[in-house]
């Protein structure tokens, strides 16, 4: 058994689509619980796209799933992180919210944990691979273990045409009027990440226990003298 935390941030909801595929493919593996959360708007970004219809559309549409917070971090067995690209990165909402984290890493609470990486872009190379490869470095500073989607359960990437999606990570193609929605072999990817990653965590979650359970009972202990 496992509980999977996917949480993303989405401008216009492609990000928003892919995560709920992740979603159905973790809710795919017996006795695993789901959680869906999204990462927060920064208040500038807010400000800046308010003229734009299209974004103040889809950010209301979402409201209703709730903001990830600490303890969801916390509750999650694994966790899967959407983003869409900037210039080959994460998002600087992901990375805000990735820097609150602190308090986590120190206490090594996201050890061991398994993780993924989904991520959208306007082109097909406009940060297919880079950006879930770049997004990886705060998360192995945070000691968890990537997951990611091989060829062997997806050979419907081997292909030279323009789908999104590598070994590192499902992906979606937005194009660059952001037009161009997520179509079955990305979706399809999507769902093989979080079923791929609901396998991972149940078994990593074991070895958790016993690596806490080990550090307990190895504790210094302390008597006073007399």
């Amino acid at each position: 058994m496992a509980k999977v935390l996917i949480t993303y941030y989405s401008t216009y909801g492609h990000t928003y689509q892919m995560a709920e595929h992740v979603v159905k493919g973790a809710e795919n593996v017996d006795g695993t619980e789901v959680r869906l959360r999204r990462i927060p708007e920064l208040p500038a970004a807010r400000e800046a796209m308010s003229s734009d219809a299209h974004y103040v559309e889809f950010q209301r549409s979402q409201e209703s799933i709730p903001e990830v917070t600490h303890d969801d971090l916390r509750w999650a067995d694994g966790i899967i992180w959407g983003t869409p690209t900037r210039y080959g990165n994460m998002t600087a909402q992901m990375k805000q919210f990735l820097d609150t984290t602190g308090s986590l890493w120190q206490n090594g609470e996201l050890e061991d944990k398994a993780t993924g990486i989904f991520t959208s872009t306007a082109t097909i190379h406009g940060g297919q691979e880079t950006t879930v490869l770049t997004s990886l470095v705060p998360l192995i500073h945070l000691g968890m273990v990537f997951v990611g989607t091989p060829y062997g359960q997806n050979p419907h990437i081997l292909t030279t045409e323009g789908v999104g999606g590598s070994p590192y990570g499902p992906a979606t193609i937005a194009g660059t009027d952001g037009s161009r929605q997520p179509i079955d072999d990305e979706l399809l990817t999507a769902r093989n990440l979080g079923d791929r990653v609901a396998h991972v965590s149940g078994p990593l979650a074991g070895i958790r226990r016993q690596r806490l359970q080990g550090q307990q009972e190895n504790a210094p202990t302390y008597t006073e003298d007399r």
